[in-house]
């Protein structure tokens, strides 16, 4: 038999201009495509104009059914591409990919080994057949093969050496391409999970109250999502208005987009031009490169500003032409940027009394305020207290593996008796520290912070009566101011920014001898 089988030893020293020419073209034909099938048509192309190939494929196995297909061809047509399938083991190519050994044909016409699957060979014709095996390491992915005219002085061994390093750098470039795509698929599916997710967590139905004022926060937030409306929420901190704006973006069309978030007062106010609207490079010192601002980074999305009542008059300027226009400058530039942004704000001051006193502009506040929601605070929904304190109970049980399951009746009267100044901010805080400190399955009274406790669970009620205490506080001045003026009613009035008469009488009233303090 005219044919060599044997594992390849490739020397790079021993190859010629023509050869380094040819895999230096092939090189960066796998660099410059990301398109697997491209790339590898690519490769034919160059191997059929420098490297005397007249036919040529590339077989890849399936290693799931075992069968081998041609993937790429050159001077084969669609239809001899289909008949080109191979098992493991079978004929030239299946023998190849089976012991991942190169094998060389000097003469098909003389080798019965060969079987022509793909009926393109005429037998008057005489070629030379070359295959090797697509390899990284271990792993045997396909083959690589080409037909060229027979030629008795052409170097059948060097030509396989050739086709051998193709077919690794081949090799390594499909590997490379599946980590790519296999990388790619892990986070599209990460990014749908985390986009369910959000949208799990941020279902309006989700927040937590069934007060008659959260069922109208409810129902404006589902006639508010779908559209495309400025959503101006009002409300004092820790009531969860940052909790509704991300329930709006993610009910809204828009969810899939991008959701960014600005704490205007937690930027200084020199740079929250530059967060909003980005900056050009030398805009100003520090500013090194261009920077893309919120509002641009939000486009086809929603931005979400946060304390929008502590913005500077010069920023709301550019906010007012955003809203109205829909187009902003960068700072230091000028070239106008487009953007399509749906806007939601929340505040915690009262913007109708700075509109009035001029800290915020009027026509601004027109613009917010198309869609107002307010967020009662948590005294006025004391029926969501318990509601809440169970799911934060639940909450930090879980994150802390503690396996506590209610508030005793005590402890269950203390937070309804509390006014919750911190509002759902602060009860969260107050149910996760009771979580740390308790070792048992209920919760109690001496596991909340002591600011909740009254004088009725401390036993520290007040002694007397309004009138009583006011009564003796007046009686303690009086009687601390002669101490100081050594008896002296008139530097005593004095000292208390009182008339004499109407400290005599007071001192008289309580039975006061100025005397006594001489």
């Amino acid at each position: 038999m005219s044919s060599v089988s044997e594992t390849v030893r490739v020397h790079p020293l021993t190859a010629n201009i023509e050869e380094v020419t040819l895999l230096y073209e092939i090189s960066k034909a796998l660099g410059e495509h990301m398109d697997l099938k491209k790339s590898l048509y690519t490769v034919m192309d160059i191997l059929a104009n420098h490297g005397n190939m007249l036919r040529g494929t590339i077989t890849l196995l399936n290693p799931v059914t075992g069968e081998i297909r041609i993937e790429v061809a050159h001077g084969l047509s669609k239809g001899a591409m289909a008949k080109g399938i191979y098992k493991l083991g079978e004929g030239v190519t299946g023998s190849v990919i089976k012991d991942a050994k190169p094998i060389a044909i000097e003469r098909i016409s003389q080798d019965p080994s060969f079987l022509n699957r793909t009926s393109v060979r005429r037998p008057d014709e005489d070629f030379s057949f070359i295959c090797v095996p697509i390899k990284e390491g271990d792993h045997v992915m396909g083959a690589l093969s080409t037909d060229r005219p027979y030629q008795p002085e052409f170097n059948l061994q060097r030509g396989m050496q050739l086709l051998s390093v193709i077919a690794t750098m081949i090799a390594r470039h499909v590997s490379n391409l599946e980590r790519i795509q296999m990388e790619k698929e892990r986070l599209k599916a990460e990014n749908r999970r985390l986009q369910e997710e959000l949208e799990k967590k941020y279902r309006f139905t989700n927040i937590v109250g069934n007060s008659n004022k959260m069922r109208e926060v409810y129902q404006m937030i589902s006639q508010v999502s779908r559209s495309n409306a400025t959503v101006l929420i009002r409300g004092e901190s820790g009531t969860g208005k940052e909790l509704v704006a991300n329930s709006i973006h993610y009910n809204s069309n828009r969810a899939n987009q991008p959701f960014v978030k600005v704490n205007c007062a937690a930027l200084p106010e020199n740079l929250i031009e530059s967060e909003l609207f980005g900056h050009e490079r030398g805009a100003f010192t520090g500013a090194i490169s261009q920077k893309k601002g919120k509002f641009e980074l939000a486009h086809k999305g929603t931005i979400f500003l946060d304390e929008m009542g502590s913005v500077s008059p010069d920023v709301q300027v550019r906010l007012l032409r955003v809203l109205q226009e829909r187009e902003f400058d960068r700072v230091g530039g000028h070239k106008t940027i487009k953007v399509d942004v749906r806007v939601v704000t929340a505040t915690n001051k009262n913007l109708e009394k700075a509109v009035e006193d001029g800290s915020f502009r009027g026509d601004l506040y027109y613009r917010l305020n198309v869609f107002p929601i307010y967020m009662p605070p948590l005294r006025e929904r004391k029926t969501d207290i318990l509601l809440l304190a169970d799911h934060f109970l639940e909450k930090y049980a879980k994150e802390n593996e503690k396996d506590i399951k209610r508030f005793s009746t005590p402890a269950i009267d203390m937070m309804m008796g509390y006014h919750w100044p911190g509002n759902v901010r602060e009860l969260e805080n107050c149910i996760e520290r009771a979580v740390l400190l308790c070792e048992e399955g209920v919760i109690h009274t001496y596991h909340l912070p002591p600011t909740l406790q009254t004088g009725l669970e401390t036993d520290s009620l007040p002694l007397h009566s309004l009138e009583e205490a006011v009564a003796k506080l007046e009686k303690d001045m009086l009687i601390d101011a002669l101490k100081n003026t050594r008896g002296n009613v008139t530097q005593a009035a004095t000292l208390l920014k009182t008339t004499v008469r109407k400290f005599s009488y007071k001192a008289k009233a309580y039975d006061i001898d100025y005397r006594e303090y001489r």
